[in-house]
């Protein structure tokens, strides 16, 4: 006879297991946490953006596979470049309640000096996904490529307005180290900052900004309904199917390495192990969802599933090589 666990019972019978030593029964109460209120998973950005998106997708696996037994909301806290949602989620610690579905803008921020908060003062529950930045203009626009832009830039810097989500977000640093390394001072740049990536679309396509620095998966429906173009894409290597035309910045003789462009669960400081094994256990069942997984590959994204001492380590190497290639381009705070 075949047995299938479900996630609470498979967590269960690791507890009893763990529990059979000396701190049995100290183990096992710890362990058996779950969550006893509603569930706030926070978004950085505005309702309706490519992070709202797939918070919103880890939401439905926590109800649809019974995860998190109590109501899960999304909570969108977008202003301030990103620096407003960990100011409000900071404050909830310890609560174990509260996630944070956080960019590499938790990093660069901090490496600004736009907050003093950065992911030293959050319990890291989880890489999730990682993305590439695509350099998105309207199909008419008379830029064919990224020698055309940078040659209109050396020309005037002012000539060109540029879409974002955020000062010194990934994206945002993926085009100023592109500009920097094709002899374009990025610090003059006309920045025009919009609450979602939907909304900076919206703003190309309108003609409001001349182009967008985003995300590929957030460029992705508008370029495949033909509504947009992509001028470039920061991967290392040209991307699959509809985008196995659209050249790297790489190809233009463009440098945009240490710069990372990857999504992260985190929950609140000073939670307790058997809190941040809950969630790590949650995590892990939403990356094993094979709608999670065919939702990456459709978006031309990376399944780069960490936690632990894993994730640190990635964490702490990653921190590292945004703020080398900020000090290059001159974005970071000047001690």
């Amino acid at each position: 006879m075949t047995f299938k666990l479900g996630f609470r019972e498979l967590l269960s019978t690791v507890t009893a297991i763990g529990a059979l030593g000396t701190w049995g029964h100290a183990v096992a109460a710890e362990a058996a946490w779950q969550p006893q209120g509603p569930v706030e998973i926070v978004v950085p950005t505005g309702a309706g953006g490519e992070n709202d998106r797939v918070a919103r997708f880890i939401q439905r696996v926590f109800e649809q596979k019974k995860l998190v037994e109590t109501p899960v909301l999304v909570v969108n806290k977008s202003g301030g470049g990103q620096v407003l949602s960990l100011v409000y989620f900071s404050k909830k610690s310890p609560d174990p309640h509260f996630l944070l579905y956080a960019t590499g803008t938790v990093l660069s921020n901090q490496i600004s000096g736009r907050t003093e908060l950065g992911y030293h003062d959050l319990t890291p529950i989880a890489k999730l996904r990682c993305d590439n930045t695509a350099l998105t203009v309207a199909p008419d626009s008379d830029m064919k490529n990224m020698q055309d832009l940078i040659g209109r830039l050396k020309g005037n810097i002012r000539s060109v307005s540029f879409g974002g989500v955020s000062r010194g977000g990934a994206n945002n640093l993926v085009l100023a180290k592109a500009l920097r390394s094709g002899g374009v001072d990025p610090s003059g740049l006309k920045m025009i900052i919009f609450k979602t990536n939907a909304q900076s679309m919206t703003g190309v396509m309108g003609k409001h900004v001349d182009a967008v620095a985003s995300s590929v998966s957030a460029a992705f429906q508008n370029f495949k309904s033909g509504k947009l173009r992509i001028l470039a894409v920061s991967a290392p290597k040209r991307l699959t199917g509809i985008l196995a035309d659209v050249p790297t910045m790489a190809e233009a003789g463009l440098d945009v390495s240490g710069v990372s462009n990857c999504r992260y669960i985190y929950a609140t400081k000073g939670i307790t192990a058997a809190q941040r094994a809950f969630w790590e256990n949650a995590m892990a069942a939403v990356n094993n969802d094979k709608e999670w997984g065919a939702d990456i590959a459709q978006r031309n994204q990376m399944q780069d599933f960490r936690l632990g001492k894993d994730l640190e380590s990635d964490l702490k190497a990653t921190y590292d090589g945004t703020k080398a290639a900020m000090i290059d381009i001159g974005l970071a705070k000047a001690k």
